[in-house]
């Protein structure tokens, strides 16, 4: 991951919404339950971020369209996992720094 590029909050939520096979509106909703409703995704949002996502490796089909199951689940990369860890410890020490504003 380059660093110098934080994630956007969506990209965020669908990657943790992918830690587990999950399909597009399955994921949508994942990410308006963990936000509270504050985070309403379009599935234009959606979508295009999941072809960034896949194109960068950090997500990948999980399983594909069978005559019973019309959604096309994915599932978060070992290589997304690590972009996923290294915005979380980039947004750790945003908060730790928060705190001198404290003192």
């Amino acid at each position: 991951m380059d660093k110098s590029q934080p994630l956007t909050e969506s990209v965020f939520y669908i990657l943790l919404a992918t830690r587990n096979p999950n399909h597009g509106y399955g994921i949508i909703q994942e990410v308006k339950e963990l936000t509270d409703g504050r985070i309403n995704m379009g599935a234009g949002t959606l979508y295009g971020a999941i072809q960034t996502l896949e194109t960068k490796g950090w997500i990948q089909v999980y399983s594909e369209e069978t005559e019973s199951r019309k959604k096309k689940e994915y599932v978060l990369t070992e290589e997304g996992r690590g972009a996923f860890k290294e915005e979380c410890k980039r947004l750790a020490e945003l908060l730790e720094h928060s705190k001198l504003l404290e003192k």
